[in-house]
């Protein structure tokens, strides 16, 4: 199995429903729909998207070493160019169809994680646990969309041991198709919180929307749950309606399956007794912060009921890193000494905001510096932005932010609920703030950029970087 290329030319045209024109050269030993990644012997889809279709890109893919291109027309450039797999439909549907073949064809343990925050870091978690017990598949990035989700199955290796995938949605509905692809066997709900609020009437709208995921999990298969956020109930519910008899609860509520004894939280990392369906751990959380740990907790009985090794899966919980722009901190040298910024810029809603806010409150000052937060719109909140917006001003006095920097139309809520002497500087865009943040750090502070994709707080910790060179350290 193992000699065995990815997908066989045979095996794809029989998945995918299509018919190979040309000559299959190549093994077939990824998938690919952007020609920026393309690997020698990958599979390239043509997608079409909102702004490109993906078919004018097929002659740059194979010349780029592409074994196979999918596609719903076929030209005579294209033919030229390589091999092809002519399908009658969207390629993405073909996408679609091949990652259910290969879920079909794979005797993996699976695992599926959603929640309104923490998907990301918790399918990074997953995987690593799970690599310490067999060979491991999950998703890069956040693939946990229409199209991420039938990508990462399509290329889980034949010989795979433990597959980790990430769902996430922002409408109901959305999560139904994608688990019912990925047929997990544990299925993992993070948290409930007002995400993507504007598109339901309720907070329990969202809650029964992540509820969609016990729809496809597989007979005799388990829910893990978050016996501390509000909505377990509901959830629990939802579980034994939809056929699931196994549930299991993970937090730090005494009732806990898997319950969090004892936390020493530090800067970069927390240290954790735990007591995992009855089995007691001391284990080392290399991602700061309550929000991480508490996942780590719903990480460890999935990997024990996956059937790994969960002393190796704690063990390796120690490397574990935070995604890019999920709290990834950089130590800057500035004039009399550094500073440390915290980059959680990927994302931002109200939980998010508020676990970063404690995040930045845990990490060590130096000699005379200040807590600084950089904080950009939260969006997809509807009408409740406003009052979310304001109502941060309580986890900024609570987690002892000196100093706010704020941008965009909503969180102009926040900079108005804080005090004079706490405001660093509030422009409408980050692009406009840019400039007061960049002269506004000194040695001993610690920064903390975060807000919605769509905010862009993203470019502001790349200008940091580029203002700022990284501190050495000795080895």
């Amino acid at each position: 199995m193992a000699d065995l290329p990815l997908w066989t030319a045979e095996d794809l045209a029989a998945a995918s429903g299509g018919k190979i024109v040309g000559d299959v050269r190549l093994p077939l030993n990824g998938v690919s729909i952007d020609t920026r990644t393309i690997s020698q012997g990958d599979i390239f889809v043509a997608i079409k998207g909102e702004n490109h279709d993906a078919h004018d890109f097929v002659p740059r893919a194979l010349a780029q070493g592409a074994g196979v291109a999918i596609v719903s027309r076929v030209t005579d450039v294209m033919k030229a160019a390589g091999p092809l797999l002519r399908v009658a439909d969207d390629p993405l549907d073909a996408l679609v169809r091949i990652g259910t073949a290969s879920r079909a064809r794979s005797h993996a343990r699976i695992v599926a994680v959603t929640g309104s925050v923490g998907k990301t870091s918790s399918k990074e978690m997953l995987r690593m646990a799970l690599l310490a017990s067999g060979k491991t598949h999950a998703s890069v990035a956040s693939f946990n969309n229409h199209w991420g989700v039938p990508l990462t199955l399509s290329r889980m290796p034949r010989d795979t041991a433990y597959g980790v995938f990430e769902i996430g949605m922002n409408h109901s509905g959305e999560i139904t198709p994608l688990v019912g692809m990925v047929r997990p066997h544990v299925a993992i709900i993070t948290n409930v919180a007002p995400v993507h609020i504007a598109n339901f009437d309720s907070i329990g709208g969202i809650a029964d929307a992540k509820a969609e995921i016990f729809s496809g999990v597989e007979p005799d298969g388990i829910a893990i749950l978050n016996r501390d956020n509000a909505f377990f109930e509901r959830l629990s519910g939802a579980a034994k309606a939809a056929g699931i008899r196994n549930i299991l609860s993970f937090g730090m509520h005494e009732k806990s399956d898997v319950r969090a004894q004892a936390i020493a939280y530090h800067a970069n990392c927390s240290c954790v007794t735990a007591d995992v369906m009855g089995e007691k751990l001391v284990y080392k959380l290399g991602m700061p912060g309550e929000h991480m740990m508490l996942n780590s907790l719903a990480v460890l009985a999935a990997a024990k009921l996956l059937g790994a090794d969960l002393a190796r899966a704690a063990l390796a919980l120690a490397a574990a890193e935070a995604p890019k722009g999920r709290g990834v901190q950089h130590r800057l040298e500035i004039d009399g000494g550094e500073f440390l910024l915290i980059d959680e810029s990927y994302n931002a809603n109200p939980l998010s905001m508020v676990a970063a806010l404690s995040l930045l409150e845990r990490a060590k000052l130096g000699r005379g510096g200040r807590r600084i937060a950089v904080l950009g719109d939260m969006l997809e909140l509807g009408d409740h932005g406003p009052g979310l917006h304001a109502g941060l001003s309580k986890a900024v006095d609570a987690h002892n932010v000196d100093v706010l920097y704020a941008a965009g139309p909503l969180m102009v809520n926040l900079w108005e609920n804080t005090p004079a002497n706490r405001r660093g500087a509030y422009a409408n865009t980050s692009a406009e703030l840019r400039d007061n943040l960049l002269g506004g750090f000194r040695a001993g502070d610690v920064v903390m950029i975060k807000g919605s994709l769509g905010s862009r707080m993203g470019p502001l910790v790349e200008a940091i970087r580029a203002r700022f060179a990284p501190v050495e350290r000795d080895i």
